[in-house]
């Protein structure tokens, strides 16, 4: 991984404004950028690692608290490793806040984090990644879905509720998707059952997506988290190859 500069920023939306974190090659260089949403544990030292590590691979990431609008990150106290005892409390505890994220609200942040990025000097021009994790994956299918022409490439990993029966279930905006897409579910996920595996790969195919959808066997919710007892470094290790792959594809 190559020399990477990170900073805190804020970026503005229509309901106030977003702390985040900005990291980019050190060299200065204006690189591609990738939106990277976080999962529902929030932006802290895990994210900010993950994000330090796409950057070193070439990237411009900028990493927002999409809980905002309940104040600054973490928005719940969080330990320093979230075991299985702690996992459940924090959830309820969050439940809550992630409600407040309406498909509406999240679509009206996706766009102030891509006027953002555009006008970002650490950013190139042209079109964005987007990674999520958990809830993030929903957000980056939503994003990919809402604003089309921002988004090349979009990833999602260990997402929860992408293909509910609902009516404003992220993967119905399928139809408007330009990006190219990856998924890696988790074998073991309660949040996504395959049932919606299915939906969601239905979906995209019969609306002509560019996609790969994967199963990432015996792996549970949360594999890529290093901070919970959820990770599973084999399929972390997978992740990265994927993500990194569809990046390079397409940028």
């Amino acid at each position: 991984m190559g020399a990477v500069t990170g900073t805190g920023v804020g970026v503005p939306t229509e309901d106030g404004t977003a702390d985040a974190y900005l990291t980019r090659p050190a060299d200065g260089t204006p690189r591609p950028a990738v939106l990277f949403y976080m999962d529902a544990f929030g932006l802290r030292p895990r994210l900010r690692e993950m994000a330090d590590r796409l950057a070193g691979a070439g990237y411009t990431v900028l990493v927002p608290n999409v809980f905002y609008r309940r104040g600054p990150a973490p928005v719940a106290e969080l330990p320093g490793f979230i075991d299985d005892a702690a996992r459940g409390p924090l959830l309820r505890r969050l439940m809550p806040v992630m409600r407040q994220l309406t498909p509406e609200r999240a679509a009206r942040d996706a766009g102030a984090y891509l006027r953002w990025l555009a006008d970002c000097p650490a950013a190139a021009g042209g079109p964005v990644a987007v990674t999520g994790y958990c809830m993030g994956a929903a957000l980056s299918l939503r994003t990919a879905g809402t604003h089309p022409e921002r988004v090349a490439a979009a990833a999602g990993f260990h997402g929860g509720r992408l293909a509910p029966d609902a009516p404003d279930s992220p993967h119905l905006l399928a139809g408007r998707i330009t990006a190219e897409l990856y998924f890696g579910h988790a074998d073991r996920d309660p949040s996504l059952p395959p049932e919606q595996i299915g939906r969601l790969e239905r979906t995209l195919t019969d609306a002509g997506v560019r996609h790969r959808c994967e199963v990432y066997t015996g792996a549970g919710h949360g594999y890529t988290q290093s901070d919970t007892a959820a990770y599973d470094k084999e399929a972390d290790e997978r992740h990265w190859a994927a993500l990194l792959g569809l990046l390079a594809r397409t940028f």
